[in-house]
């Protein structure tokens, strides 16, 4: 029997092996919808002059988010490497700042897992009613190792696998936010429970909120939108490489603001801001029992369940392409490059990332049951996130600087806008720094003087520099490349691709 070869990149990945509609799951299941609005909107809710208002401060969240996707749409335009923001970095600004942004990505991905994992863990418990579990430091860390080791599987076994487990996950996890927003808001109007309100278009003014308390609920914001590029760092086994995966990340943040808006908007209709902001670990499971009530209250632990697994799997594809990138460039030990000969995918980086982040949980649950550090650390990922978010924007205007003068819509598509996106990232980094060192701020003890959040967020980027000293030296090559810029006329071809007055 004739079999087909299999069409692989320049890095080994099977190529177009993924649609537009698997990449754009992905991309929206990185960010976890539901475990981000479960742990953070209470939070958001509780900062001082935001109240009802939370819908607002998601919507101006959603803008740097958005200016920043852009950037990537036209640089994956350009070059779909699945180093993304590291490959990027590398042509425009040199391999410094390439590999710099490369760590970045590693250092936000390896935190999150121990967050991700450890939901994962504790709402499987709760889901069977297992509470003993679910208040013990030992079985938490071992479903949270169980949780890493299946999804790490799943990836390493082949990306048709992956997208295909992201699509119901997914799938399940958007089904049950819309019926919770859906019953929700029908109790609202048509019982009137104790607490709750209308919903009134107030709540989607931005201009109704100060700048202090907007900067503060931003900080918070940035985080739950992050992750949607996870799409892109698939591009090269994406079907029309090109261009699918940037319209996919424009859209994926498009239908997070979407499902953000309705579903705060419920939960603060519903429980009214004094209940969310005192119960603001976990919202929607709280309200989960008012809304829907026993045993249907079970939905919603389903739901940021299947989140959280869902952001775990798609957590260790982008780190694992980046590393995979990084080895290819010749940046990192080139066995991180190596590829599955089966299954195509890079087996040594998927491996590696699943048992690091087993290891990284291990060590900060276990010395620290509380869970403050863990806390601490999701505020530290802030960091991370702004940083290459940022320079991606500041990439975009450099590699396309010669085109960026030859039409109103390059300058203001691929200049402009990434470039205030830019800025907007450099801002909130300053602003975390500024309000992360406060006691306030942070759930545990500050570690030699300094707080914890800013010795995970900015000493883990600060980690990176001696190691990145140490590959300068073994990998003269890469730290030797030259600066690149987009030939002439590239991006006013990209832009012909588009409608007339389209920006996604």
């Amino acid at each position: 029997m004739a079999t087909t070869a299999v069409e692989t990149g320049d890095k080994g990945l099977k190529r177009d092996a993924i649609g537009y509609l698997s990449n754009l799951v992905i991309g929206v299941a990185s960010t976890a919808p539901a475990y981000s609005l479960a742990a953070t909107l209470g939070f958001v809710v509780a900062t001082d002059g935001i109240g009802v208002h939370a819908p607002a401060v998601l919507l101006v969240s959603f803008l740097p988010i958005l200016l920043v996707a852009l950037a990537y749409k036209y640089l994956n335009r350009a070059d779909p490497d699945a180093g993304t923001t590291f490959a990027w970095g590398t042509r425009a600004l040199g391999p410094w700042v390439g590999w710099l942004n490369g760590w970045a990505i590693f250092v936000a991905d390896v935190v999150v897992m121990a967050s991700l994992a450890v939901i994962a863990s504790t709402y499987t418990f709760l889901l069977f009613g297992w509470q003993s579990a679910a208040d013990s430091t030992a079985a938490i860390l071992i479903g949270s190792a169980i949780w890493i080791a299946l999804m790490t599987w799943i990836c390493w076994r082949g990306i048709e696998l992956s997208a295909r487990v992201q699509q119901f996950l997914l799938g399940a996890e958007c089904v049950i936010l819309a019926l919770f927003a859906v019953v929700a808001l029908v109790k609202v109007y048509a019982n009137h429970p104790a607490h709750s309100l209308h919903v009134h278009a107030g709540w989607f003014n931005p201009f109704a909120i100060g700048w202090t308390p907007m900067f503060d609920g931003v900080l918070l914001g940035i985080f739950i939108y992050w992750g949607w590029d996870s799409g892109v760092s698939v591009n090269e086994e994406t079907e029309d490489r090109h261009e699918a995966p940037g319209r996919a990340a424009v859209m994926a943040t498009l239908l997070l603001l979407l499902i953000y808006l309705v579903v705060s908007a419920a939960a603060v209709a519903y429980g009214g801001p004094g209940y969310l902001a005192n119960h603001p670990d976990d919202v929607l499971s709280v309200l989960g029992t008012k809304v829907f009530g026993s045993p249907w209250d079970k939905l919603l632990i389903i739901s940021v369940l299947t989140s959280a697994s869902a952001s775990t799997q798609t957590t260790i594809l982008p780190t694992a392409r980046t590393t995979l990138s990084m080895a290819h460039w010749g940046a990192i030990p080139r066995v991180f490059g190596r590829i599955h000969p089966r299954f195509l995918t890079p087996d040594v980086s998927t491996i590696a990332m699943g048992a690091l982040s087993i290891v990284f949980t291990l060590l900060l649950v276990g010395f620290n049951s509380s869970q403050d550090v863990l806390n601490d650390s999701i505020s530290a990922i802030g960091f991370s996130i702004c940083f290459y978010y940022g320079f991606t924007g500041l990439i975009c205007v450099v590699y396309f600087r010669r085109d960026l003068f030859r039409s109103t819509r390059a300058f203001l598509l691929a200049g402009l806008l990434p470039l205030a996106g830019a800025l907007m990232m450099g801002a909130v980094f300053v602003k975390a720094f500024i309000d992360y060192s406060k006691a306030g701020y942070n759930y545990s003890h500050p570690f030699l003087g300094i707080q914890v959040p800013i010795v995970i967020g900015i000493g883990g980027l600060l980690l990176g520099v001696p190691l990145m000293l140490v590959c300068a030296a073994k990998y003269r090559a890469f730290f030797s490349r030259k600066l690149e810029v987009a030939p002439p006329g590239a991006l006013e071809r990209q832009l012909e691709r588009d409608e007339p007055a389209a920006i996604g």
